[in-house]
């Protein structure tokens, strides 16, 4: 059984500028007036917050097909009908959580886990607060969303001039990503801000957005989750973090 070794790419320590000020969601808001996402949605990202992290490794790429293969044939899960260089989507929190556990193991013990919520914001956003992986500004063509017209994924990594300053890639579009993250509201959070998402199909926030969702939720801050069944309709996939031991 033949298992892939992951491109990991090194997250150094550093300061994360977590987050979207309370005063600035209703320009936010404004800005994508258009995808029809109303002002609540975006308060979730409040407040602002400067937290430091510690280094960690992600996966350059998010988990593909062809990745997941070894460890369906070895648990007898579902193989999906997609190829092998495309991002797995439809897997559950726990599948995901699974294969990180199963994949540590073949890698000796390594503590392949999903990323939190917030490594996942820092290997997007890099040491400044840009908006999107690549920069200030939305840019057609630097992420499988719905504006190519698409309709579904394509091979990681299609992107390379809509990577993040880490040079992580796909952290907007082809597949949206679980985080190891229970949803929360943020602390100092605004009060109409939700403290559960009843309504989620699973309470793991999501981050990234997938083909079939619009550049909103492209943006670094855009807190979202898993809120429909059909995990592959809404292509949901994960990408790999480890710790960073010296």
């Amino acid at each position: 059984m033949h298992v892939e070794q992951v491109d990991w790419v090194e997250i150094p320590a550093g300061l994360l500028r977590r987050g979207t000020s309370a005063d600035e969601v209703a320009q936010v808001a404004h800005r994508y007036a258009d995808t029809g996402v109303p002002a609540q949605w975006y308060l979730k990202e409040a407040p602002c917050a400067e937290i430091h992290l510690p280094a960690f490794r992600i996966g350059r790429t998010q988990v593909t097909v062809g990745q997941w293969a070894p460890f369906a044939a070895a648990t007898g899960r579902p193989a999906p009908q997609a190829p092998a260089n495309h991002p797995l989507t439809g897997v559950t929190w726990d599948a995901a959580t699974a294969y990180c556990q199963w994949l540590g193991d073949q890698l000796g013990g390594l503590g392949v886990r999903l990323p939190t919520e917030d490594e996942w914001e820092r290997a997007a956003r890099g040491d400044d607060g840009r908006e999107f992986p690549w920069g200030a500004r939305y840019r057609t063509g630097l992420a499988n969303l719905v504006d190519l017209g698409i309709g579904t994924t394509m091979p990681v990594g299609s992107f390379p001039d809509g990577a993040s300053p880490f040079g992580v890639l796909d952290m907007a579009g082809n597949a949206d990503e679980w985080t190891s993250t229970l949803y929360a509201p943020y602390p100092g959070a605004p009060g109409e801000v939700p403290v559960t998402e009843d309504w989620a199909f699973d309470p793991h926030v999501t981050r990234g957005g997938a083909f079939r969702h619009d550049r909103d939720l492209a943006r670094c801050a855009r807190r979202h989750g898993a809120y429909e069944q059909d995990l592959v309709a809404i292509g949901v996939g994960f990408r790999l973090a480890v710790t960073w031991h010296d």
